[in-house]
């Protein structure tokens, strides 16, 4: 049976979709695995690429500016958060973990379970807290001392690494739930030693 021209392009229309589908699908997973990694590598780079330019301005050139310290010093606030992040990400947070060690398998799940609806409920707190702080900023117009941009930019590096701590999280908890559904060890992240 002959196809009509519209069929055919109705078709082809749907294979493109399904192709562009899977290509979005495959960039969202990129960056779900990879997002904190390539902002911790900005805020690195941006350090390090701030400090030597200030150190050869001060020893060459006799002269340092402020908005050097400044940019290093915000650079560091948001890796440390985001940085944060990727450590409830990979459960690579400092924890005595001794009791964990001796526990059965779903003894460990529901530790791990309490532990992470503990920091979720602090992450929400310091979410809520940290917008009142950027709220305040906004209403009295704070800028920073050397750069002259507004107080909120910076600031938002709180809620920003909580609220990605609050995804991690939900994250955790779902891929927790669903290696004790399956009998499977539930993940305990990387060990700094053995």
């Amino acid at each position: 049976m002959k196809q009509s021209l519209w069929q055919r392009m109705g078709a082809n229309a749907g294979r493109w979709l399904l192709r562009k589908r899977s290509a979005l699908r495959s960039y969202w997973q990129r960056i779900d695995a990879n997002a904190e990694r390539w902002l911790l590598l900005v805020f690195y780079a941006m350090i390090v690429a701030t400090i030597v330019v200030e150190v050869l301005r001060r020893f060459v050139l006799s002269y340092s500016s402020i908005w050097g310290e400044e940019i290093a010093r915000y650079a560091f606030i948001y890796l440390a958060w985001v940085g944060a992040s990727a450590a409830v990400k990979d459960r690579a947070h400092i924890r005595i973990d001794v009791l964990i060690h001796i526990m059965p398998r779903r003894g460990k799940a529901a530790l791990y379970f309490f532990g992470d609806l503990c920091m979720l409920g602090l992450a929400c707190v310091a979410i809520y807290t940290s917008i009142e702080s950027i709220l305040t900023s906004m209403r009295y117009g704070s800028v920073t001392h050397g750069l002259r941009i507004s107080l909120v930019w910076f600031l938002a590096a709180v809620p920003l690494g909580f609220t990605l701590m609050v995804y991690r999280l939900l994250q955790s908890i779902r891929r927790d739930l669903g290696d004790l559904k399956r009998g499977r060890e539930v993940y305990e992240g990387a060990r700094l030693f053995d």
